[in-house]
């Protein structure tokens, strides 16, 4: 006669979620792909799967507001503390308590350490879709977008903003004998006047649009200095001098106001880049396979889905795809896994 197999334990069941966690959240997307329908078919095989999958999806809404690299390393280092404490089911009595603890617990407590130290560091920071307004010591208004951060080195000799990530825009209080610098890896922008707007363009530039009156702008390795006037945008690069181009001052401005992304020949991979700052959960995309699209457009950077959408519309060849209950959305030229 055959003999009935003996149902799993709770602690065997954490450990299969521990495991999906991993595979769901994988960098290699084939691997995901497979795992999406596996993972449904797990669910649908017992009553208990189904709860430890509802259990996962609050996880991941939980997660939604951490950093998008944070909160790919938080779960994956969460799925494998679980998968180690299910293996010791065996040893401890309280391995079921612990395995299901470690799984829904412990990736929440990483999220908090796993912050880019550079957004732990500064001193003033948004996250994903905030929008802030700080009047500083020196009386100059700052204002940041979402997932923008900054450190200030005010003293009776200098006043120095680091731009770490994201995007500013600042109106300058007068002070003669402090100039105003506003740094990055790029290079460093030092107040003439009274109002412009500086972007981090990923790793590699540095975005300024000016407003109002001037700066005198230096590149990181080089040694002389690039005026750059009201209704003028320069992009930043180190050991480079850029070309000014021209700007609707005013319309950047409206921009910044009314919470939109215009962009004009903008590399696609740059324009994601930026919504992915604003939009909680993870974004994905190939550089590699978008390199050569470019974006002319205005965006809703409060409504990133939206944006999203209106991409994928002017891009035929492009696709997009949420998983994991929209916390992960793919962006992918072609079918996507």
């Amino acid at each position: 006669m055959k003999q009935q197999q003996q149902p799993l334990s709770d602690a065997a069941i954490a450990e299969q979620a521990a495991q999906w966690v991993a595979r769901l959240t994988a960098d290699d997307p084939a691997e995901q792909a497979r795992a999406r329908a596996g993972f449904a078919s797990w669910q649908a095989a017992d009553a208990r799967h189904a709860r430890a999958g509802a259990a996962l999806q609050a996880l991941l809404g939980q997660l939604a507001q951490t950093p998008p690299a944070a909160a790919g390393r938080c779960l994956q280092a969460g799925a494998l503390a679980a998968r180690a404490a299910g293996r010791s089911r065996r040893q401890h009595a309280g391995a079921t308590a612990l395995a299901l603890a470690l799984l829904l617990a412990l990736p929440s407590w990483l999220a908090l350490q796993a912050w880019p130290a550079a957004w732990l560091l500064a001193d003033l920071r948004t996250g994903h879709g905030q929008w802030s307004e700080q009047r500083l010591a020196d009386g100059s208004l700052l204002r940041l977008n979402g997932g923008s951060a900054v450190s200030l080195h005010f003293d009776d000799q200098r006043r120095v903003i680091e731009l770490a990530q994201g995007e500013l825009l600042i109106d300058v209080a007068s002070d003669p004998q402090r100039p105003l610098l506003v740094r990055t890896p790029q290079g460093e922008i030092r107040a003439l006047g009274t109002r412009f707007v500086v972007s981090r363009q990923g790793a590699e530039a540095t975005e300024l649009s000016m407003l109002e009156s001037r700066t005198a702008v230096r590149a990181s390795g080089t040694t002389s200095e690039q005026v750059v006037m009201a209704g003028q945008a320069l992009r930043i690069e180190a050991g480079r001098s850029c070309t000014l181009t021209p700007i609707d001052a005013a319309a950047v401005e409206a921009a910044w106001q009314g919470r939109q992304l215009v962009v004009n020949e903008r590399p696609l991979a740059e324009v994601l880049d930026t919504l992915a700052r604003h939009r909680p959960g993870l974004l994905r995309y190939d550089r590699a396979a978008i390199e050569g699209l470019r974006v002319s457009a205005v965006l809703p950077l409060d409504q990133p889905e939206q944006a999203l959408r209106l991409l994928v519309t002017s891009f035929p060849q492009l696709r997009m795809r949420s998983t994991l209950a929209g916390w992960v959305m793919w962006v992918d030229v072609g079918e996507l896994p």
